[in-house]
C-alpha cells in the first residue's frame, strides 16, 4: 500500500504541476486549488489502464479520460465556485453550460488533454515504476 500512496503521490504532483503550468500558459494565472485539481484528474485518468484493458481503443480511453475530467471539474466547481464563492471559473456564458461549471466546449478540451495524461502517465508508469510497457490501438479488431 505504501508504494502504490507514493506512486500517486508522485503522479498526482507531476498532473498538476503541468496543468498548472497549461494553465499559467493559456490564462495567464492558475489557483492552487487548480493544481490539486490538476493531480486528481491526472491520477483518476491514469487509472483508467487499470480499469480498462489494454486493447480498448485510444479514442475510447480518451473519451473516457474526459468524461472522467469533467465530472470532477463539476464537483470541484460546485464546491469552490457555488459553495464558497471563490470564482475561479465560470462558463455560464459558454454554450451548453449546466450551472456554469462545465459545459461541452472545455469537455472536448478534456478529451482531448486526456490524451497527452494518458501517454504520459503510461510512460511514468513504465519508466518509473515498472509497470507494464504501454500500447495503444486506435480501433477495435
Amino acid at each position: 500500500m505504501k508504494n502504490k500512496s507514493f506512486k500517486w503521490g508522485v503522479l498526482a504532483l507531476a498532473g498538476g504541476i503541468i496543468y498548472g503550468a497549461i494553465e499559467m500558459l493559456a490564462r495567464g494565472y492558475t489557483h492552487w486549488t487548480m493544481v490539486i485539481l490538476g493531480g486528481i484528474c491526472f491520477v483518476a485518468v491514469g487509472l483508467l489502464n487499470e480499469v480498462l484493458p489494454w486493447e480498448t481503443p485510444f479514442p475510447l480511453q480518451m473519451l473516457c479520460g474526459g468524461v472522467i475530467i469533467t465530472v470532477l471539474e463539476l464537483v470541484t466547481g460546485v464546491i469552490v465556485n457555488l459553495k464558497l464563492g471563490w470564482g475561479i471559473w465560470d462558463y455560464s456564458d459558454e454554450w451548453g453550460n449546466f450551472l456554469g461549471q462545465i459545459c461541452p466546449l472545455y469537455s472536448l478540451f478534456w478529451i482531448l488533454l486526456s490524451a497527452a495524461a494518458i501517454v504520459f502517465d503510461d510512460y511514468l508508469r513504465y519508466k518509473f515504476f515498472g509497470e507494464e510497457k504501454p500500447r495503444y490501438r486506435l480501433f477495435q479488431r
